[in-house]
């Protein structure tokens, strides 16, 4: 039989083809400065050659600690062709935490931006070769001056195998150290591929990043607008004001985030009914019916998507079903709620139970969500037994309670750590916090569970109301009371503001340790 030969698959080829048919198409916006494609790829040979030179070898780590500037982009492409492993860290860790993954990783090299050098003033770099980025793009910045030592030609191609390490992205490790989940070309590949197709990139989308870039690698937007031959316009930080300019002013079509995220926007003083549609992509927790259909009264077209690190981002999406525009808009947004179903380009999800048998799709039955496939990472970084215990029973069980519909659709009910047993019964977390969200005076919500002499432990609500807000903690109490079973309803509601994740994920294990100090309960 005649050898077959192939090309294995990278993003890296994304931007190589885009430099070829469209160099002179804006690639990247960051302010002032404009580079095109055929410059994106220069800068990004350039990088890749100065790390070699500079002693990177084969799948070694190359750290970032950036906000969404160009450099951070450019690495998600420079890095890989170098043949290095990308580790993109989290601007908002701590001193120690930032030293647990540079000496977890053995990351050879670490970018950071001058902004963050506070951050690892007091980390052990030894061994670590550090360059500091100032983000001028100008003569005198450390990193342009990095890569303008390295040659402008596209070094050899360093992959020999797809399924070689992309990049190590670490979980946030509430419940101990964060594990390392490992990307691969190939998984890279397809999701990024399976994001375009699914949010609907396409050459003309001007993609904002809202989203942190270290987040999943930006859920794989750093490929996929890419891909597409879109435009990517960085952003150092989220601010309502700047965000609601920048749609108007750079013809935005595209932005993704967490739930809190799209809730800023839409109670920002400068919020309006857009003239034209924007694609806002929502994922990081599940978002409420109310926040959905607030979206499309300000003529944003959201998009409902469902992941983890360990699905590079959003492996799923709850896809539109025509018939449902006949429906009110309240009850459109409560479908739109769903996690639905997997991108195209992976594989089905499922909801098991305790030995791995599909529930019964009847939208009652509780079962966890288990995936498998290209979509999913390769591994925790060395950590073996880790590895193991999520891919029990050959799927990746994700720790997330839902119930399958009779249309294939799943719906989240709860993590397993979150879910409430009160007296014996199954209290969802999610179901109460969107009833609390619908108030008009409540802008966000998140409830824990809390102990109870003689059910055990009880929800208990913590809210952020909206500015000049009256609603008080019996009335709101009340009107919970109206619409949800007695039982499922809060003990207690307390008003301020909700500790969150750079990502704009609620801590809920914060609020937990308060309410349970000195109990024997496991804070999750």
């Amino acid at each position: 039989m005649a050898k077959v030969y192939r090309t294995e698959l990278s993003p890296v080829s994304f931007l190589r083809r885009n430099a070829y048919v469209h160099p002179d198409k804006t690639a990247v916006v960051h302010g002032d400065r404009r580079y095109s494609y055929g410059e994106f790829a220069l800068r990004v040979d350039r990088l890749a050659a100065s790390l070699r030179a500079a002693g990177l070898a084969k799948h070694q780590r190359v750290a970032f600690l950036a906000p969404n500037i160009p450099p951070m982009l450019e690495a998600h492409f420079a890095v890989p062709a170098a043949g290095g492993v990308l580790v993109a860290i989290n601007t908002r860790l701590s001193s120690s935490e930032i030293d647990y993954i540079l000496q977890h990783s053995g990351a050879r090299f670490l970018f950071v931006d001058r902004e963050l050098q506070s951050q690892v003033a007091n980390v052990d770099l030894s061994g670590i070769e550090v360059i500091e980025i100032h983000d001028t793009g100008a003569a005198g910045d450390p990193y342009e001056t990095f890569i303008a030592a390295g040659p402008p030609e596209p070094g050899a191609n360093l992959l020999a195998d797809e399924e070689e390490p992309i990049s190590i992205n670490y979980t946030s490790g509430t419940t101990g150290q964060p594990k390392g989940v490992v990307y691969t070309h190939r998984g890279a590949y397809l999701n990024a591929l399976g994001e375009a197709l699914e949010i609907g990139l396409a050459a003309a989308s001007v993609f904002l990043w809202t989203l942190p870039m270290f987040h999943c690698n930006g859920w794989c937007f750093t490929w996929a607008v890419t891909a597409v031959g879109g435009t990517h316009v960085c952003l150092r930080q989220v601010d309502p004001a700047r965000i609601w300019a920048l749609f108007a002013d750079e013809n935005i079509t595209h932005y993704n985030g967490a739930p809190t995220v799209h809730t800023m926007l839409l109670n920002s003083p400068d919020a309006r009914c857009l003239d034209r549609p924007i694609t806002a992509t929502i994922a990081g927790a599940p978002p409420s019916p109310t926040l959905l259909g607030q979206l499309q009264e300000f003529n944003f077209r959201p998009i409902h998507v469902y992941g983890l690190t360990e699905t590079y981002g959003p492996i799923a999406i709850g896809p539109w079903r025509s018939e449902w525009a006949e429906k009110p808009l309240e009850e459109q947004a409560a479908l739109r709620a769903r996690q639905g179903q997997s991108y195209r380009t992976a594989d089905l999800m499922r909801v098991v139970d305790a030995d791995g048998n599909d529930v019964p799709q009847d939208g009652e039955t509780t079962g966890e969500v288990v995936m498998r496939g290209n979509n999913v990472m390769k591994e925790y970084f060395d950590q073996p037994d880790a590895t193991a215990e999520a891919f029990r029973q050959g799927f990746f069980h994700s720790g997330d309670l839902a119930v399958w519909h009779p249309d294939g659709s799943v719906e989240l009910r709860d993590r397993q750590k979150d879910i409430i047993i009160s007296g014996g019964e199954n209290i969802s977390t999610i179901e109460v916090e969107q009833t609390v969200v619908s108030h008009p005076d409540v802008l966000e919500c998140a409830v824990v569970a809390i102990p109870h002499e003689k059910w055990g432990e009880r929800p208990k609500a913590f809210a952020t109301l909206k500015e000049d807000a009256t609603v008080g903690e019996d009335e709101l109490i009340a009107y919970c009371r109206e619409r949800l079973a007695h039982f499922k309803c809060p003990d207690a509601i307390e008003f301020g503001p909700l500790p969150k994740t750079s990502t704009g994920k609620v801590q809920k294990f914060v609020l937990r340790e308060k309410e349970w100090e000195g109990r024997e309960k496991r804070i999750n």
